[in-house]
C-alpha cells in the first residue's frame, strides 16, 4: 500500500512538472533576470552600437554569442572597431564590417586633411558589392580656445539603402588629426 501511494505520488508529480514545462514561464524566470533592461545613462552597447531602444542585457549576450559563431562561420560582424571610435559616428560603424569601417574613417581623414570647406573623399567596398560611402566638409569655424571644428556629412550605401549622418568634428591645437566633438 505504501508503495501505491509513492508511485502516485511520483505520478502526480511528474504530471505536475509536465504541466509546468508546458505552460508559459516569464523571461526573468527563465533567465534568471539577465533579460531585464539596464538603464544606460548613453543609450550605447559595449560595443559602441546605439541602445536607444533599450536593448536588454540578455540579448546582448545572446547577440555576442551569435556574433562569435558567425565570426566562426566567415560571416559579417557589424560592430564599431576600436581604431574608427573618434572618426566613425555609431550610426555609420554599425552597418559596416570591420575594413568597411576603416575606409570610411580614412575617407574622413582625407576630406578633413586639406581643412577645406567642400572637400570629399569617397571610398567603395573591397569586401562586399553595393556599399560604398562618402565624407564632405560642409562647413568651419574657429573656436576661442584655438580648436578648429568642422561639420562633416557622412552617407553610406549599404545594399542600397542610404544612411546620412552629419557630425561635428574639431581639432585641439597641436592635435595631429580631427576627431569626433563630445557633447
Amino acid at each position: 500500500m505504501g508503495r501505491t501511494i509513492l508511485n502516485s505520488a511520483v505520478r502526480a508529480a511528474g504530471f505536475a512538472a509536465i504541466i509546468a514545462l508546458a505552460l508559459p514561464v516569464p523571461a526573468q524566470a527563465q533567465f534568471g533576470g539577465l533579460l531585464r533592461s539596464k538603464p544606460r545613462a548613453s543609450g550605447k552597447t559595449a560595443t559602441g552600437c546605439d541602445d536607444s531602444a533599450g536593448k536588454a542585457v540578455g540579448r546582448s549576450v545572446l547577440g555576442g554569442v551569435l556574433g562569435g559563431l558567425a565570426s566562426r562561420a566567415g560571416l559579417p560582424s557589424f560592430l564599431p572597431t576600436p581604431e574608427v571610435a573618434g572618426l566613425l559616428t555609431d550610426a555609420i560603424a554599425c552597418k559596416l564590417e570591420p575594413e568597411e569601417q576603416k575606409q570610411a574613417a580614412d575617407a574622413t581623414l582625407e576630406a578633413t586633411r586639406g581643412e577645406e570647406v567642400g572637400s570629399t573623399s569617397t571610398w567603395t567596398s573591397d569586401t562586399r558589392q553595393n556599399v560604398s560611402g562618402t565624407s564632405t566638409v560642409l562647413g568651419k569655424t574657429q573656436l576661442a580656445d584655438g580648436s578648429t571644428c568642422m561639420n562633416v556629412n557622412d552617407v553610406i550605401i549599404v545594399e542600397g539603402e542610404e544612411t546620412t549622418v552629419s557630425k561635428r568634428m574639431c581639432k585641439k591645437p597641436g592635435a595631429a588629426r580631427y576627431e569626433i566633438a563630445q557633447a
